[in-house]
């Protein structure tokens, strides 16, 4: 990564108690609840439908439906918060006993949780496995995504690569559990790249890093 993060420090609150929401319970509690009633099989054979068939016949989702949070597993939960909190600028919003912690931009509960009830101390799953590719966090406009970046440079903390994509400007990187991390923020609608029929078109060109950290240091006044 290129950067050293926190050490472990005290002052945790109280361990979880029965009764909050099951989706933030630790696995634990988790294996009380109810059995999923759509099997691996069942998904299996629902996915041998062809897939144009499969999609006329599913009514589209709410077009307000949004992804709410993500929840990481993480080895160090301290190492996990000097991240996304100390160098990227999340807050905390409250700690889930010991091993969990929720943080968010903005007042909202959580846009990401973070827990060691499975991983503490350890190990990224290997190349190979399904899993997260990564996770992206939107950010408002260009300013605020040069912005990420000076933090990175201050932190020391390397890229992976940086692209723009037509509709977006994009950073990528991996936090301290080599889970994937995409930066970017997108332009304006009208100025999606589109074919002459008006489909999406998007694409991946390099990203001018010293634009945008210009951008930034243009912002910051140094």
């Amino acid at each position: 990564m290129g950067a050293r993060f926190g050490d472990r420090n005290e002052g945790r609150s109280a361990e979880p108690h029965q009764g909050h929401h099951a989706c933030i319970m630790p696995p634990t509690s988790e294996r009380q609840l109810a059995k999923r009633p759509t099997s691996r099989d069942d998904c299996s054979r629902l996915l041998k439908m062809e897939l144009p068939q499969l999609m006329s016949d599913t009514q589209s989702i709410h077009p307000d439906v949004r992804i709410g949070h993500v929840h990481l597993k993480v080895a160090d939960l301290d190492r996990a918060l000097a991240f996304y909190c100390g160098v990227l600028g999340f807050q905390l919003t409250q700690y889930y006993g010991r091993a969990a912690a929720f943080i968010s931009a903005g007042g909202y509960h959580h846009h990401i949780g973070l827990n060691t009830w499975e991983s503490l101390g350890g190990s990224p799953p290997p190349r190979g496995s399904t899993g997260l590719y990564h996770l992206a966090i939107l950010y408002p406009t260009r300013a605020e995504l040069a912005d990420a970046l000076l933090r990175l440079v201050r932190a020391s903390i390397s890229l992976d690569g940086a692209s723009d994509h037509g509709v977006s400007e994009a950073l990528y990187l991996h936090d301290p559990d080599d889970n994937g991390v995409e930066l970017y923020w997108d332009r304006p609608r009208e100025k999606w790249p589109r074919t002459a029929d008006g489909e999406l078109e998007m694409f991946t060109r390099p990203l001018d890093l010293d634009n945008l950290l210009a951008e930034a240091h243009s912002r910051s006044g140094n």
